[in-house]
């Protein structure tokens, strides 16, 4: 008989195997019925009860096994139990998104002290576990960590002092309600996330989901071990919450093998890693105002300066030069410096450039790279407009159109030792956060200026910065006007970071513009009248005419805020090269002038910014307690100073954009589908004919 034959006599009864032995028995009266008068036989009592035993001794053994079942195992597809929460997304508006609300999860039991009292050498490297770290894993399923993206972020440490650094960090961002923020503990130490909690100040209201992903035994575990234990504690948390951005302190607090086992885990899931440099509480405090989209990009994202000297200007660019060294770069990567110098360079700028170091000496640079590159002009001529705005853009090209951005500068600039931390704060905000890609602000988003400008482009008038009023508390009388960031279609020259996916249809946009010029005659008037004045290099006003046929625009920060940022200072102006001509060149005043002649140069400088750089903090700089108004909340101003909004920007967008390819691009009557397509980071569809 065979194994199979048997077990199923062992399972089954006298009354079921002749049931299915009846079943394949043809009836003796061939019509295919059963008998009506069948009767099954009784069941013996022993077999009946020898089955319920048999079925009592498989569910001890299930349940045993689900009660038991290892905690963390390699296995990933283990059940993740979830925990109501209050879920507010549905609730918000997109303008004025809120924060999660989650009911926090049991803690987990405390941790048994298995360091005994005479302290042993670290030597023991059994297999790691994890006793308290599966509780509160599982218990966070509504923050949707099962997800790619989603709003979770995580601070990790194994050092009691990194500890007290990334804990009041941890509690700011908990606080703003726009991440679900995570906490874990790696470290040897059994004290007990209460008691840390207690020691750094921290409370309920900082909305933090703790965990405590200390590994058994951790007190006498080898380097080695805790490593591993790092490297699979990231592992498991990974599984279950893919958090968009990890932080650790990057400082000298931390414990080597814990940074070891966080990069192996970086490179072997490529997540986000943010290593906070030492002070970073106070100066990066900016990034807690932040979501997770924007958290998420924060190494992808890559800035150069761009900086064209002018013959004669070596005191304004010595001065740049050295407020650029003087700044604050913990918030990223050094950039990369690109200094274009005329064909006559001043002794004083030669001597200065001959000791300049780039990147300053208090940057840490531990591969001694230079980030500097210097170009000199061959031709000593006097370049044209269209030889000066093609070298200039040329200047540049980035590598990743979406990451990629460049910061121009101006030698008439000085900056601000924080307005690197301004630039990526604002970044990040309007450019990679949620809010900005739903609501779509980075199409319209042409870069970001560092000054505040007093004139008009065409430099005929003076630029009154809108502002707003503020709001009043309930009731009290209506506030005064307070200045604010706003946006202005006229892009800018003197300190202004372009995005890098503008910067390339820029490229398009000049080069197609240049071909219409040289190929056409007479020359379309669009292309050739002059808007911009000649104080403005002649490449700005390429950039002005695509803000204008796309609708783009710079954001422009408020007087408060631009005093923290830059400076601009006329002193020393200078006319581009490209227009310095005999007559632009000549001195402000005569040795004869008028008292009215002078008394037209002093309200001319006087309405330069001529600012003093202030001292204070970025947040403490920014309105709203640091807080970025959505692009909803800013004033808008057309390209000629006029206050305008959305639709009215729209409307003049779409007129300008068919003059010109109608009048530029020699387009002719299109269809509605036919105007909709663009190609990315082109202006082709602008340009439809060359003759």
């Amino acid at each position: 008989m065979s194994v199979w034959a048997k077990m199923r006599g062992f399972f089954l009864s006298d009354e079921e195997m002749g049931k299915k032995d009846d079943d394949h028995k043809p009836f003796k009266n061939g019509a295919g019925l059963r008998q009506p008068n069948w009767h099954p036989a009784r069941v013996p009592p022993r077999r009946s009860l020898k089955r319920i035993a048999i079925v009592l001794v498989v569910a001890a053994v299930i349940y045993l096994f689900i009660k038991n079942i290892p905690i963390l195992g390699p296995n990933i597809q283990m059940r993740r139990p979830s925990y109501t929460y209050l879920d507010l997304d549905s609730t918000h508006d997109a303008a004025a998104p809120r924060g999660p609300s989650y009911d926090r999860p049991k803690p987990p039991p405390a941790r048994p002290h298995t360091r005994p009292p005479n302290t042993p050498e670290r030597k023991y490297n059994g297999p790691v576990k994890f006793l308290g770290l599966a509780q509160t894993l599982q218990g966070i399923g509504a923050t949707r960590g099962a997800m790619v993206i989603n709003r979770n972020v995580l601070f990790a440490t194994s050092s009691l002092k990194s500890a007290a650094t990334l804990l009041p960090i941890a509690c700011q961002m908990g606080t703003q309600l726009q991440n679900y923020v995570h906490f874990a503990l790696m470290s040897r130490s059994d004290i007990t996330l209460q008691d840390l909690r207690e020691i750094n100040g921290i409370d309920e209201s900082c909305h933090i989901i703790y965990h405590d992903a200390r590994p058994d035994d951790a007190q006498i575990s080898t380097e080695d071990r805790m490593e591993t234990a790092v490297f699979r504690a990231l592992h498991h948390i990974f599984q279950y919450m893919h958090p968009q951005a990890i932080f650790v302190d990057g400082s000298s607090n931390e414990e080597a093998f814990f940074l070891r086992g966080v990069h192996q885990h970086v490179d072997a899931k490529k997540n986000t890693l943010i290593e906070l440099p030492h002070g970073s509480g106070k100066r990066l405090q900016w990034l807690t105002k932040l979501d997770s989209q924007a958290l998420r990009i924060w190494n992808k994202i890559h800035i150069d300066i761009l900086i064209r000297a002018v013959p004669g200007t070596s005191g304004g660019l010595i001065r740049l030069l050295r407020s650029l060294s003087a700044a604050d770069y913990t918030s990223s990567p050094i950039p990369h410096l690109t200094i274009e110098l005329p064909h006559d360079i001043d002794f004083a700028t030669k001597h200065f450039l001959e000791n300049f170091a780039w990147p300053p000496a208090h940057i840490p640079n531990p591969t001694n790279a230079r980030y500097l590159s210097l170009r000199h002009r061959l031709p000593r001529q006097r370049m044209s407009e269209e030889e000066s705005s093609a070298r200039f853009l040329e200047s540049f090209w980035p590598a990743q159109p979406e990451f990629s951005h460049v910061l121009v500068l101006s030698p008439q600039a000085e900056l601000s030792p924080d307005f690197f931390h301004y630039l990526k704060y604002t970044l990040l905000e309007y450019r990679y956060s949620s809010i900005s890609a739903h609501q779509h602000w980075d199409r319209r988003l042409f870069g970001i200026s560092l000054e505040q400008p007093l004139q008009l482009l065409d430099g005929k008038g003076s630029f009154s910065p809108p502002s707003i009023t503020k709001q009043a508390e309930p009731g009290e009388a209506p506030q005064d006007e307070i200045s604010t960031s706003f946006l202005w279609q006229a892009p800018s020259s003197n300190a202004v970071l372009f995005l890098g996916d503008k910067w390339v249809e820029l490229h398009d946009f000049a080069s197609r513009s240049l071909e219409v010029k040289q190929g056409s005659d007479p020359v379309p008037a669009l292309l050739s009248e002059k808007v911009v004045s000649t104080q403005h290099p002649s490449w700005l006003e390429h950039a002005l005419r695509l803000a204008r046929a796309r609708g783009y625009w710079m954001l422009y920060p408020g007087v408060d805020i631009a005093r923290n940022l830059a400076t601009v200072h006329i002193e020393l102006r200078h006319i581009p090269e490209e227009y310095d001509s005999q007559e632009n060149s000549k001195p402000l005043l005569a040795d004869d002038a008028s008292e009215e002649e002078i008394e037209k140069v002093r309200q001319k400088i006087r309405a330069g910014p001529e600012i003093t750089l202030a001292s204070a903090s970025l947040l403490d700089s920014l309105p709203d307690k640091g807080n970025l108004r959505p692009f909803s909340t800013l004033p808008i101003v057309a390209w000629d100073g006029q206050e305008t909004n959305f639709e009215e920007l729209y409307s003049l967008a779409t007129k300008y954009s068919a003059e010109f390819r109608e009048k530029v691009g020699n387009c002719g009557a299109e269809s509605e589908e036919k105007l909709k397509e663009k190609e990315r980071f082109s202006a082709q569809d602008l340009f439809c004919k060359t003759e």
